[in-house]
C-alpha cells in the first residue's frame, strides 16, 4: 500500500529521521497561513501517489506567505498521471549543499533487508541504475541482529559522504531501517537526502509502501487515500478479491495467484492482453465469482473473459453456479469462455453446458479460444 509523503514522513519522524517542519494544506489560504507561521522560504509539493512531481510543476518555491498561497493555488487541482492534487505539503525550505539517495528495501531474493545508497540524489533511482549502475552502493541488514554501524558507515564512505557528517547519517541510515521494521514496509526511500553548508543532513522527501499483510498489526486502513485508488480495486479488495486493472482487453478471472500469472502469460503467447490480475482466493464461493464477473465486466474495454480454475478447496461446481449468477446480474454481456478441473469439474461443465457457455479442457485451448472469440 502506497501513502502519501507527509504520511511517511509523520511515521518516520518519531524514529530521528531529520525532517524540517511541514504541515498540509488543502486550500491557498491554509498554505499562506503554514508559511506565515514557519516566517522562512517554504517548498509547496504536491501530494499524490506517482512520482514525476517536480517535472509536472507540483513542486514549488515560495519565499513569501503570498507566494505560498499562489503556489498552492496552482498546484491543487492539478492532474499528475492521471491523479489529481488535493492536498499540498507546505515544507520549510533547506539550503543545498548536495542531494544523496537513500533507502531500505526488503529483498524477496535474499530474504533480507538491503539497504541502498547513492550520491545520485533527486533523480529516481531506475534511472541511475540505467545511466550509472556502479553509483548505487548495497548493504545487506543482518536479519537477527539489523544493521551495524559499520555498514552504515561503508555505505557513507562509498557515496562521497564527508567524513564529517558519518555520525549523522549513521544514525539515519540506523533509523530508516528500524522504521521499515517497526511498520512492515516493503520500501522507505528517502530521495533527496541532503547536506547544507552548515553541516546539517535533512530528509526532504520520504516515499513508504507498506504491507497490507500485516495490516492486521497496524491501522494501516486510516492511511489510504481512496480517492486515489481505481473504484474497481478498492471494490475488489472490500469483498476480498485480488484485483488489479492492466490494460488488455481480456479479463481474467482465476483462483491463485501463481495460476492467474501463468494465465496471463498464455494469453499473451496468443497475441491477447489481459485486462487485469484477478485472484478470486482458494474456497472462493458462488457470490465471490459473481462479484469478480461484476468488476471485470464493469471495465468497458473488456471483450472477452476466461475463468480458468483449478478446483482443489475451490469447488468447480460453485464457481460454474457463480457464473451463472453473475450473468443474470450484469447489464453487459461478452463472449465467456471457462476451463474447469478438479473438484467436482462434471458437475460444473453439466451447469456451463446449460447456460451455453465456451467450455476448454486445458488451459492452452482456453487461452486460444479466448483470444479468438475477444477478436470478432
Amino acid at each position: 500500500m502506497n501513502i502519501h509523503e507527509y504520511q511517511a514522513k509523520e511515521l518516520l519522524a518519531p524514529h530521528g529521521l531529520p525532517i524540517p517542519r511541514f504541515r498540509v494544506a488543502a486550500s491557498p489560504a491554509e498554505a499562506r497561513e503554514i508559511a506565515a507561521e514557519f516566517g522562512q522560504p517554504v517548498v509547496v509539493k504536491a501530494q499524490v501517489l506517482v512520482g514525476g512531481r517536480g517535472k509536472a510543476g507540483g513542486v514549488k518555491l515560495a519565499r513569501s506567505p503570498q507566494e505560498a498561497e499562489a503556489a498552492a493555488g496552482q498546484i491543487l487541482g492539478m492532474d499528475i498521471k492521471g491523479h489529481t492534487v488535493r492536498r499540498v505539503l507546505v515544507s520549510e525550505a533547506v539550503d543545498i549543499r548536495r542531494e544523496y539517495y537513500l533507502s531500505a528495501v526488503v529483498d524477496r531474493g535474499s530474504k533480507r533487508v538491503i539497504l541502498m545508497a547513492s550520491n545520485e540524489g533527486g533523480v529516481e533511482i531506475e534511472e541511475v541504475a540505467r545511466q550509472h549502475p556502479e553509483k548505487i552502493v548495497r548493504v545487506e541488514a543482518d536479519p537477527f541482529l539489523g544493521l551495524f554501524d559499520y555498514q552504515a558507515r561503508e555505505l557513507a564512505l562509498a557515496m562521497d559522504l564527508p567524513k564529517s557528517y558519518l555520525r549523522d547519517f549513521t544514525r539515519v541510515a540506523r533509523a530508516l531501517y528500524q522504521s521499515l521494521v517497526e511498520w512492515d514496509a516493503s520500501l522507505v526511500e528517502i530521495n533527496p537526502l541532503v547536506t547544507t553548508d552548515k553541516g546539517a543532513i535533512w530528509a526532504l522527501d520520504a516515499k513508504m509502501v507498506l504491507d497490507d499483510n500485516a495490516a492486521w498489526r497496524h491501522s494501516f486502513e486510516q492511511l489510504r487515500d481512496l480517492s486515489a485508488e481505481d473504484p474497481f480495486e478498492r471494490e475488489a479488495r472490500e469483498k476480498g478479491i485480488s484485483y488489479v486493472k492492466l490494460d488488455g482487453n481480456i479479463g481474467c478471472v482465476v483462483n491463485g495467484a501463481g495460476l492467474a500469472m501463468a494465465t496471463m502469460d498464455v494469453i499473451k503467447l496468443k497475441g491477447g492482453a489481459p485486462a487485469n490480475f484477478l485472484d478470486i482466493g482458494g474456497g472462493a464461493k458462488a457470490e465471490t465469482v459473481a462479484a469478480a464477473l461484476a468488476i471485470i465486466l464493469s471495465d468497458v474495454n473488456v471483450k472477452a473473459v476466461l475463468f480458468n480454475i483449478f478446483g482443489g478447496i475451490t469447488r468447480c461446481d460453485e464457481v460454474a453456479r457463480g457464473i451463472v449468477s453473475a450473468l443474470g446480474q450484469v447489464s453487459r454481456r461478452v463472449p465467456m469462455v471457462v476451463r474447469l478441473v478438479g473438484t467436482n469439474e462434471e458437475e460444473g461443465r453439466e451447469i456451463l453446458r446449460q447456460a451455453e457457455l465456451i467450455a476448454a479442457q486445458s488451459m492452452d485451448e482456453a487461452a486460444a479460444r479466448v483470444v479468438e472469440v475477444s477478436r470478432q
